[in-house]
């Protein structure tokens, strides 16, 4: 975890609310728990982002803003928050458990906002956390408070506009925050515009019209480029007066936002409208392609979305997000979203495209499991990242309708891959749990879902789940005759065997499963690993030479393939054969280049691994100060994941013989020191120090 945090660079001055903000310092300064309340489109997420940012550096471990908008599942409130601190999601521990380990000692602010939708799940967090961490300090926004004991609400209101009196528009009007606000993003689309004698009261009344909500006001203020002031606050008049026509209530303040959107709406083309609202369903933003995918057909071609999205844009319906130097992607803020749903419900599409939305996503789960054998692995990994949202949403979606709770378990089974290669163990066990108690009956899927859960399970030291996890699949393949899954949950049950120091039966399972995937005439990562496993079983045999031919073959056929992630277990296990063998030098070679292999997946258990057998290596030369460092960083992650060296006795067992030698080597002072320092690396810092040698903090 950086020192600085996460918060995003302002893109747009902040105006006005130098009060408002000076409050939130001081209450984040003395309090813990700080809420700002207010209607959605008052500016609560950018005046947390403001203060957060005014504060960052009072805290020692920076100020992380976790958005909550996009999940739709309370469960997954504690993951999100650890995905955003970027912690591993890798054991069976409870996440709030492993949550609150994680941030113990640090001294830390988090922002979670837009908690109205979960304020339960939010609110049991939050005690959690506060409670646990002494020095952790929460931010969050919401429309309503969370009503958690120590919480100190903080209204926002509406920005200050002109006085209703018209003798006294256009005086003293760069006073008024609202008039600010339209003034500096009308210049932001119109350089050259400026509030002047001509344009004042109208500004002035606009600001009105709007009861000073700031969203409305920056959709209003978009319209310079074709209307004056005084246009757009004719035909914003024309619009209100319709929504009240027949009431003899005026527009409350709660709706006055959604009135600006959907005058917003009317001035898009037909064509932006559908998207707009077709676009609305995707939960974590999307891409050209996914917009192309799911928003195309009656009234949309795909010839025409990049135009659309572009139109989109101008009209800041979405706006841009993400890494500038990646694909493109595309967000709405929840008011417009919502608004989006709505109209889409109205038009009687939303089941129509939310079934596309899903079924792309079901699509991309299996392009993805199709793909992972050749050279795209780091972008499918980046790619799902970047989808998990939206993957969410769709299993989501499957798993709450009984007749397609099946689909559910297909996409939580093809994912196997992200779960298992990109750190995310933790949420696939949740998926696929929900999934196959769902999906009792004996199919294919099931089968699958059984065994990929077991691979699961065994990676998080869970192994009397993944054994009766395995058993049950191996019975389900029998009685189908499914011939894959019977060869893949012999193959788990082999690394189980493994774990558990039963090397002679590992071996037989994992040399039946690999037949049996060779009379399946089946090539591709989870297949190869068999051999890697098989190979283990024969180094901890003392059967070396074996060990080292079959290794060398798997790399070959990586090679062939273009393939990284299988081939970096390979080297793995290729150089812990080697220093079994006393080559230690190729052995470093070897276990460095897996490391950096596992580092572009940002695989933390393999990453983990690669640092411990490293230091065996390193005190085997006699470099007692790098080994402690090595085994300090190691610690530190192993504690992280929740099961050190995966309970095995036989990883244990050469594990203090290293440490001993380490202190043996450099003394016990010199390898305390090296270790703490270790210890206290971040794993990516962890893993520069040994692929570069660094001795001197980075």
């Amino acid at each position: 975890m950086g020192s600085s945090g996460n918060l995003p660079a302002e893109l747009t001055s902040f105006v006005g609310r130098r009060h408002l903000v000076a409050e939130g310092k001081r209450l984040v300064r003395c309090q813990r728990l700080v809420t700002l309340t207010g209607a959605a489109g008052i500016g609560k997420t950018r005046l947390a982002l403001r203060v957060a940012t005014h504060l960052r550096n009072v805290f020692a471990d920076g100020a992380w803003l976790v958005e909550l908008g996009a999940v739709g599942d309370a469960h997954l409130l504690p993951h999100t928050v650890a995905d955003t601190l970027g912690m591993c999601d890798r054991t069976d521990t409870p996440v709030v458990t492993t949550l609150t380990k994680h941030l113990h000692g640090k001294q830390l602010l988090l922002v979670l906002d837009d908690c109205q939708h979960m304020l339960d799940a939010c609110a049991a967090l939050v005690s959690t956390l506060l409670q646990a961490v002494p020095k952790l300090r929460i931010l969050t926004t919401s429309r309503e408070p969370l009503r958690v004991p120590g919480e100190h609400l903080l209204t926002v209101p509406p920005l200050s506009v002109p006085g209703s009196d018209p003798r006294r528009a256009g005086r003293g009007l760069a006073h008024d925050e609202a008039v600010r606000l339209f003034a500096d993003r009308a210049t932001a689309n119109r350089p050259g515009f400026s509030l002047n004698p001509g344009n004042r009261t109208a500004i002035a009344r606009l600001c009105r019209r709007l009861d000073g909500m700031p969203l409305a006001i920056e959709l209003a203020a978009l319209r310079v480029r074709a209307l004056s002031p005084a246009q757009i606050l004719d035909r914003l008049d024309d619009y209100l007066d319709t929504l009240n026509a027949g009431s003899q209530v005026a527009v409350p303040r709660l709706q006055t936002l959604q009135a600006a959107i959907g005058w917003s709406f009317t001035q898009c083309s037909d064509q932006a409208q559908r998207l707009w609202m077709r676009a609305s369903v995707f939960a974590g933003g999307f891409d050209l392609h996914t917009a192309d995918a799911v928003g195309t057909g009656n009234g949309i071609t795909s010839a025409a979305i990049l135009d659309v999205v572009t139109e989109l844009l101008d009209k800041s319906i979405i706006t841009r997000c993400g890494d500038a130097a990646t694909i493109a992607r595309y967000r709405m803020l929840e008011p417009i979203r919502q608004y989006g749903l709505d109209k889409l419900r109205e038009a009687g599409e939303k089941t129509t495209i939310m079934r596309r939305y899903c079924q792309y996503y079901l699509r991309l789960a299996e392009q993805g499991e199709r793909e992972w054998f050749g050279p795209h692995q780091v972008k499918w990994c980046a790619r799902l990242r970047a989808e998990q949202a939206n993957v969410r949403a769709a299993l989501d979606s499957y798993l709450t309708e009984p007749a397609a709770a099946l689909t559910g378990l297909r996409i939580a089974a093809s994912v196997w891959f992200y779960w298992t290669a990109c750190g995310c163990l933790r949420e696939g066990r949740y998926w696929l749990d929900r999934a196959l108690a769902l999906n009792p009956q004996p199919t294919p899927a099931r089968a699958k879902g059984l065994w990929v859960n077991a691979r699961i399970a065994t990676f998080q030291g869970d192994l009397p789940a993944a054994e009766q996890l395995l058993s049950q699949c191996l019975a389900l393949a029998r009685q189908l005759d499914d011939r894959h899954a019977l060869a893949y949950g012999t193959q788990m049950l082999g690394i189980a065997k493994l774990l558990t120091g039963d090397f002679r039966d590992a071996e037989a399972l994992l040399q039946d499963a690999i037949a049996g995937h060779q009379a399946n005439q089946e090539l591709n990562c989870l297949t190869l690993l068999a051999r890697v496993q098989l190979a283990n079983a024969w180094v901890f045999q003392g059967n070396l030479e074996r060990a080292v031919d079959l290794c060398e073959d798997c790399r070959a056929v990586c090679h062939d393939h273009g393939e990284c992630w299988a081939q970096s277990y390979a080297l793995h296990t290729l150089a812990l054969a080697e220093w079994t063998g006393g080559e230690w030098d190729l052995a470093t070679v070897h276990e460095l280049e897996c490391l950096r292999l596992k580092k572009t997946f940002n695989d933390t258990m393999g990453m983990t691994l690669a640092l411990e057998l490293l230091a065996w290596i390193t005190a085997e030369q006699g470099a007692g100060e790098r080994t402690g460092v090595l085994l300090g960083a190691a610690q530190r992650s192993w504690q992280d994941l929740g099961l050190p060296l995966f309970g095995s006795s036989y990883f244990m067992a050469h594990h203090e013989t290293c440490v001993k030698q380490a202190r043996q080597i450099c003394g016990d002072d010199e390898y305390a020191n090296a270790f703490q320092y270790g210890y206290w690396l971040t794993l990516v810092e962890a893993a520069d120090y040994a692929l570069t040698g660094r001795i001197d903090p980075p």
